[in-house]
């Protein structure tokens, strides 16, 4: 890429440019990498807490700081036009309703996504909330109808086999929670879910991913209320002995913050690479995760264990490539129904 203004460039130029690039693809990466671990680790320490068992009060606080830093990224790029760029996201409840079948799928999502995480642990995390991409071909099909390639669903059977066999081998280990291994199946489905009804209430937010996350974590926020009253966490809330300790509430800020900031280095990966490299980096981060979860907690895993995480990783790569070549052959066409064309989507990343 040539510098603006600049017509011609020798050689030592263009090898400064391409390193610049570089440099920046990696550091990106590095970026998205520590956001996503730090935020998977961290969110398995305050899950884990033996005084507080508040799993819904834990996903409705991320919620809350995530609105709160929605409203503080506002009046920054209101302060500082040139430096911050958010859009403006004044609460309208027309809008609001508009999303919120989605949000209902959304706390679904977060809930036994963390449900799962509390179960399992980090080192089965990436096995345990494997089958997203199995339940997007599945919800493709019976939702809209739409067929998968032969070469897809050799994909998809990979990761069904590396699931199976993880769970196995976690049995015999004794360590398999079946409650963790449950949370995980419905997590992989809602996000499934997820990812479609985005697509079908983007237009109510104008095309904007900021202003559906501001007003998804709203409702989320209001949803989340009864559940904890009906599962009676404000009770347990209340006989926390740590509800005034500020390095409690500190480190629970603190996993909100990352909930908002990996929607960002999401972003910024797929910017500066592809959605197929940011794909491929969110599988080996969740290799790399699993592996520094097992030398954290001096676990000893079996062949066939890792053999599992293998088939699940190297299967979900090749389905992100087999999708991608198979988007590459297809002509656009313009949607016949575009109701139903807004409710094609694609799980964009794998290993969060």
């Amino acid at each position: 890429m040539a510098l603006s203004g600049s017509e011609t460039m020798d050689p030592v130029g263009h090898g400064e440019t391409f390193f610049f690039r570089a440099v920046r693809i990696a550091a990106v990466v590095a970026f998205y990498w520590f956001v996503s671990i730090t935020m998977v680790f961290l969110n398995n320490y305050l899950l884990d807490n033996r005084e507080l068992d508040a799993p819904l009060f834990v996903t409705f606080y991320q919620c809350v700081v995530t609105v709160g830093l929605c409203w503080i990224m506002q009046l920054l790029s209101s302060l500082c036009p040139g430096l911050i760029d958010f859009p403006s996201v004044k609460f309208d409840a027309k809008t609001s309703r508009e999303v919120l079948p989605l949000s209902v799928v959304f706390i679904c999502m977060i809930t036994f996504n963390n449900l799962c995480l509390k179960h399992v642990g980090v080192a089965f995390y990436t096995v345990g909330r494997s089958l997203s991409t199995v339940f997007n071909v599945l919800l493709s099909y019976v939702i809209l109808k739409q067929t998968t390639s032969v070469q897809s669903l050799l994909c998809c059977g990979v990761i069904l086999g590396g699931f199976w066999l993880g769970v196995d081998q976690e049995g015999i280990a004794g360590s398999l929670s079946w409650s963790g291994v449950f949370f995980g199946v419905l997590a992989s489905a809602f996000v499934s879910l997820n990812a479609i009804y985005t697509k079908k209430v983007m237009p109510a937010v104008d095309g904007n991913i900021w202003k559906l996350s501001y007003y998804n974590n709203i409702n989320a926020c209001v949803l989340f209320l009864p559940l904890m009253l009906v599962f009676g966490e404000f009770g347990r809330l209340v006989s926390f002995s740590r509800l005034s300790d500020l390095g409690f509430w500190s480190m629970m800020t603190l996993g909100g913050v990352f909930g908002f900031a990996i929607g960002y280095v999401t972003g910024l990966q797929i910017k500066y690479t592809s959605p197929l490299t940011h794909n491929v980096s969110g599988t080996a981060k969740a290799c790399a995760q699993t592996v520094i979860a097992v030398v954290y907690n001096s676990s000893s895993k079996s062949l066939l264990w890792w053999t599992s995480n293998m088939m699940v990783l190297c299967g979900s790569s090749a389905y992100t490539w087999v999708k991608s070549l198979e988007m590459k052959k297809t002509p656009y066409k313009v949607p016949q129904d575009p109701d139903k064309e807004t409710l094609l989507g694609e799980k964009s990343n794998m290993g969060v």
